[in-house]
Formats: structure tokens, C-alpha cells, sequence
């Protein structure tokens, strides 16, 4: 193994445990903007708990790590400057959506990066596989925020109905500690779901490089995204907390209950389909789906609609950004 390849594989893992990081407090809403807006939990407790869970679920599997650093591109056909170019794409575009406390999607971020900076490297669009990205990434890109909205409203409409004889007070000091679980559960998806792309990403520079003849994913890498992706959300990431738990729609414990159930299931599924999905797409039309339980107007659709082109543009742009950067390393 020659030293640049040594080196720039050191950079891949250092950027890709960075992005994990980042994901990490950008995405921390996904696991707790609605038990820190119903009061359920103090920030600092929810935040704990679900770095911890996170942690935990990075080691439930490794399918999606297979789909991101396998099925996407051509591994044969790239190198890894490539990944590196999708490490940084992904990074610039989650800060800039951070700073600005849109709910974005870390998994379509570093998708995008890689898709984008692939094609520029070979100049050549077959060394993406499209009928995995369509049925994988695209199509579940659609799916999951709708399924997301038809869970959220089904499991709430659900409950409206199993309750409605019950005593607002009762109602509100029982899912009190239901949301707990229910934010343990989502913490714990997350971590399955999201610590998987940077495990992927790696394997796949190992691969790239030759430090590793097949792709799998090595133990080491699955600690370190683990132990970066929890770090990440130790921090918490207050805008977006904020966006998605008190400006999106008003919630009542009962509400986050319903929301973060309704989301755990559809993210859980996913991965079992080996799926790399937005859990932030999930959670938000989840979120989305409690809120018009109520009435349509419960719901904050103008942010709604401005959530949704962010979600539209994320692909495009982070391919744009991956392809950009790539084409400034080959000419360095």
C-alpha cells in the first residue's frame, strides 16, 4: 500500500467520523424535538438518552451500510477521492442547513456528494447504479415523509378514539411516560439507520484503496461512527429541536407519543429493507400527520412547504457540491 493512499484513507475516516458527528446534533431532533416541546423531558435528559440509544443502534445491523457503500456506485470504477468529495459535500450542505435550522436530510446529503462527485470523476453517468438508486434512495425519498404523515395521523386518530371518554389530565400524565419510550425507541432507529451511511462510506474507501479485498464492514469502523454519531448528539442541535418540535405543530405528550411511534416503525422498516432513508422526512410527516389529526390548520404548512424543497433540492445540489469538489482535487 502505497503512503498517499494511506493518507488520503486517513482523511476519508476522519471526515466521515466528522460527518457522523454532525449528523449527529443535526439530527438530534429527529429523536427528541417533541419530548423537549412537551416538557417530557429536560433538554439535558433527552439528550443523554438518546446519545446512548444511538450508540446502541449503530450496532443492530449493517445492511444499510452494504446499500450506501455498495449498490449506489460502481466501487470498481472509483477512487477514493471520490468518497472524500461526498464526505465534503455532505458536510458543507448539513452545516449550512443547520445554521439556518431547516430539517434536512444528513442520508441524502452524502448520497447526493457521492452520486455527484462519481459521474465528474469517470465523466460517465453508468457508474451510478440507477435502478438501485431509484428503488432505494428515490423512491423511499417520496415514500417515506407520506408514510411518515399516514402513520402519524392513523396512529393519532387511533388513539383520539381509544381515548375520547378518557380525562384530558389522565390522558396527558399517562403519555407523560409513554413518550419516553417512544422517544427511546426513535433514538434507538435512528442510530440503526443513519450510522450506517458513514459506516459504508468508509468500507467503501477500504475497498477503494485496497485496504480490504470485499466489502464488510470491520468492527472498528461500526465503534467509531457509533461513538462519533453519539458524541454528535450529545450536543443537540437547538435550532432544528426547535423548528420540528414547537413551530411545525403544537403537541401534547399524547401527540409526541404517537409522532415518534409512528416514525420508529416506518424507520425500523426501512432498515430491515435495507433502506439508507431520512429519518428527519420520516419524523417531520410524522409530526405533520399527528398535527392535521386535530384539523389541517393544526399544521404549520408554510414551514411544511419550505421543509419539502429542502428535501427536493438536497440531492441536486450536494451532487452539485460533490461534483465541484472532485473536479478541484483532480486539478490539484
Amino acid at each position: 500500500m502505497s503512503s498517499s493512499v494511506l493518507v488520503v484513507t486517513v482523511i476519508v475516516v476522519v471526515l466521515a467520523l466528522g460527518f457522523d458527528f454532525i449528523n449527529g446534533f443535526h439530527d438530534t431532533a429527529n429523536s427528541i424535538a417533541t419530548s423537549v416541546s412537551t416538557r417530557v423531558l429536560t433538554p439535558k435528559q433527552a439528550i443523554l438518552m438518546s446519545a446512548f440509544l444511538n450508540f446502541v443502534g449503530a450496532f443492530i445491523s449493517t445492511s444499510v451500510a452494504k446499500t450506501v457503500g455498495s449498490d449506489i456506485v460502481n466501487t470498481q470504477l472509483i477512487s477514493q477521492t471520490v468518497v472524500l468529495a461526498a464526505l465534503v459535500a455532505a458536510i458543507i450542505w448539513n452545516l449550512i442547513t443547520w445554521y439556518f435550522g431547516i430539517p434536512s436530510s444528513s442520508s441524502h446529503a452524502l448520497i447526493g456528494g457521492l452520486i455527484g462527485a462519481a459521474i465528474v470523476y469517470k465523466m460517465s453517468f453508468a457508474v451510478v447504479y440507477w435502478h438501485s438508486f431509484l428503488l432505494k434512495i428515490v423512491l423511499w425519498l417520496f415514500l417515506s415523509p407520506v408514510i411518515g404523515f399516514i402513520m402519524g395521523y392513523l396512529f393519532m386518530t387511533a388513539l383520539n378514539w381509544i381515548l375520547r371518554k378518557a380525562k384530558p389530565a389522565q390522558v396527558t400524565k399517562s403519555f407523560s411516560k409513554l413518550q419516553i419510550l417512544s422517544a427511546a425507541l426513535m433514538a434507538f432507529n435512528h442510530g440503526g439507520n443513519d450510522a450506517q451511511k458513514s459506516m459504508g462510506i468508509i468500507s467503501m474507501a477500504l475497498v477503494s484503496g485496497g485496504l480490504i479485498s470485499t466489502f464488510h464492514v470491520p468492527f472498528w469502523v461500526k465503534a467509531g461512527c457509533a461513538i462519533s454519531m453519539a458524541l454528535g448528539t450529545s450536543i443537540g442541535g437547538w435550532k432544528i429541536i426547535k423548528t420540528m418540535g414547537v413551530n411545525m405543530a403544537k403537541l401534547a405528550p399524547v401527540n409526541g407519543f404517537a409522532a415518534e411511534t409512528g416514525a420508529a416503525a416506518v424507520i425500523f422498516t426501512a432498515t430491515m429493507l435495507h433502506a439508507p432513508v431520512s429519518t428527519t422526512h420520516i419524523i417531520s410527516g410524522s409530526i405533520m400527520g399527528v398535527g392535521a389529526s386535530k384539523r389541517f390548520s393544526s399544521v404549520s404548512w408554510s414551514l411544511a412547504q419550505s421543509i419539502a424543497w429542502t428535501w427536493v433540492i438536497t440531492i441536486p445540489i450536494c451532487a452539485t457540491l460533490g461534483g465541484l469538489t472532485i473536479f478541484l482535487i483532480k486539478l490539484i
